[in-house]
């Protein structure tokens, strides 16, 4: 890659191929972006947002650390903290996947510098942009849980944004359809 040049999707799929597995590497806008490593709050948050889509919809399964191909034209790359989609809808796929058929996508903020552009702004763009019908934050900094629902695959980003802080009860919309009871997101707070 010549200096100045933008990195292209091949090479980032070469250098992330390479990098431990200790390193989650993401490709968000033609930008390289390391993607910090799960607290164990941050992991407890993770398994009980599985427990309950599981006990809500036994018949999808979660995937963690599933690859989505993302943005205009699948040039990006980015590594939710889970993936909701139709039970063992990814065999067969390779590392990176098209995300046609994934349900929702959640990221679980991270205390670093990079969580508002990234988690934020960014994210919301790509998954919105391929279709991905829910994304859900779960933003540790606001103590909120915001559901993006109504995907513009024109300009990225999605139409509606329904923001609930932590002990309010949050309805994912079709087609997940569970509703999640958010107070013990207060326990996993700093």
């Amino acid at each position: 890659m010549a200096v100045g040049a933008e990195m292209l999707v091949e090479e980032f799929e070469a250098i992330a191929s390479g990098a431990p597995e200790t390193v989650t590497l993401e490709f968000i806008g033609g930008r390289l972006g390391v993607k910090r490593g799960a607290d164990g709050n941050r992991g407890t948050i993770m398994a009980w947002l599985t427990r309950r889509c599981m006990q809500a919809r036994p018949e999808l399964d979660v995937y963690h650390g599933r690859g989505l191909r993302v943005a205009a034209y699948r040039q990006g790359r980015a590594m939710p903290d889970a993936v909701l989609a139709p039970e063992a809808h990814f065999a067969g796929h390779g590392e990176w996947a098209d995300p046609d058929g994934v349900l929702m996508v959640v990221e679980v903020t991270s205390y670093d510098s990079d969580t508002d552009r990234r988690d934020r702004h960014e994210k919301p763009t790509a998954y919105g942009q391929c279709g991905i019908p829910l994304y859900l934050l779960i933003d540790r900094d606001a103590c909120t849980v915001t559901v993006h629902s109504g995907p513009d695959r024109q300009i990225g980003g999605y139409r509606n944004a329904r923001t609930a802080k932590f002990g309010e009860k949050v309805l994912l919309p079709a087609p997940v359809g569970i509703e999640l009871d958010t107070e013990i997101l207060k326990n996993y707070v700093r």
